[in-house]
């Protein structure tokens, strides 16, 4: 997530700039062959063209608008977790008793502990690159990379829960395909321990266990976007129809240009340049809002919420040597 005021417009030129080139390459190739070589016939009406460029804006509107709403469907139920966790927190506390309050503590830090774990296996699975993913495939992304690190592509996983888990847990947990599903299953299984052993008061269970499956819940919901990708037969038409416009938009610039008198015929490469580093400019940021758990510059941050949830917890345990929030990187939050 970037937390700056806006990007420069100098960002979005440099991580567009292939597309300038191309558009560039283009336009110069058709303009001297209209120009110098007199191929006159080269010069195409307007009005097909703003026809395409109608269907192709009007496509590239509608993806945006689809992945925008993937984005915020995302922060959403991060936001839901957040909230779920806090709860689990309090409620762990309020309603885990024990004779000895030091058994109590020491489970109380177990249920706890155990969410953070929760935690760090939801996100490095939604870290997980899937084949429809550009995060490392496309060049102009692979270069914004060097501005920032995915904290789940440069830690691992092993280590970054044997703190939070007995070494019992730890075997159990890695020798899963779906870990922080796993996680849940034992959380509730360790609850109905408790309720049987009367630890929890039958009320405070269920209250527990609704908990559970609202974090199911949310983990799914993730899983659904992370798994399912922006329809490929949406994503298709909108690469292709934006392709096509910027083949032929100096096509119909040629006779407008032309007209305008000698030489200036040679500004079709500079107008076809603006107009369609406009529609290919839509059409990457569409590309690049698609997957909101990928790794990307605007993605949900998920490292940080994690983290944000994690001081909270520890916080409610009472702990002193807090860890500290994640720090943004040319800012940019993970």
């Amino acid at each position: 997530m970037n937390i700056g005021d806006h990007y420069n417009l100098s960002e979005f030129i440099k991580w567009t700039r292939r597309k300038l080139y191309w558009l560039a390459g283009i336009s110069f190739i058709v303009t001297f062959s209209f120009e110098v070589l007199g191929l006159r016939w080269l010069a195409v009406p307007w009005v097909p063209i703003a026809l395409i460029g109608t269907a192709a804006a009007f496509i590239a509107g509608f993806r945006n608008t689809q992945t925008y709403n993937r984005v915020w469907e995302a922060r959403t139920l991060w936001g839901a977790i957040v909230n779920s966790s806090r709860t689990w927190g309090i409620m762990v506390q309020d309603f885990v008793r024990h004779s000895d309050p030091q058994i109590e503590k020491q489970i109380q830090e177990t249920l706890i502990y155990r969410h953070i774990a929760w935690l760090t296996c939801l996100r490095f699975q939604l870290r997980e690159i899937k084949p429809w993913e550009n995060i490392k495939t496309r060049s102009y992304n692979t270069e914004y990379l060097q501005n920032y690190r995915v904290p789940e592509w440069e830690s691992d996983l092993s280590e970054s829960l044997r703190p939070l888990v007995s070494d019992a847990d730890h075997s159990f947990i890695l020798a899963k395909k779906n870990r922080a599903a796993q996680i849940i299953a034992m959380q509730s299984a360790q609850l109905r321990t408790l309720q049987t052993t009367g630890m929890i008061e039958p009320l405070f269970y269920v209250e527990l266990e609704n908990i559970l499956k609202e974090l199911y819940q949310h983990q799914g919901g993730c899983e659904r976007i992370k798994n399912f990708p922006y329809p490929r037969q949406f994503a298709s038409i909108n690469l292709f129809f934006i392709r096509l416009l910027l083949i032929i938009l100096p096509f119909g610039m040629l006779n407008e240009f032309s007209r305008l008198g000698p030489g200036l015929v040679w500004l079709t490469i500079p107008f076809t340049m603006l107009v369609g580093w406009v529609f290919a400019t839509l059409e990457q940021v569409g590309e690049a809002t698609e997957n909101p758990f990928e790794g990307g510059a605007n993605d949900v941050p998920i490292t940080t919420l994690a983290r944000n949830i994690e001081i909270d917890l520890r916080d409610m345990l009472g702990e002193s040597g807090l860890p500290s929030p994640i720090a943004p990187q040319h800012e940019i939050l993970l």
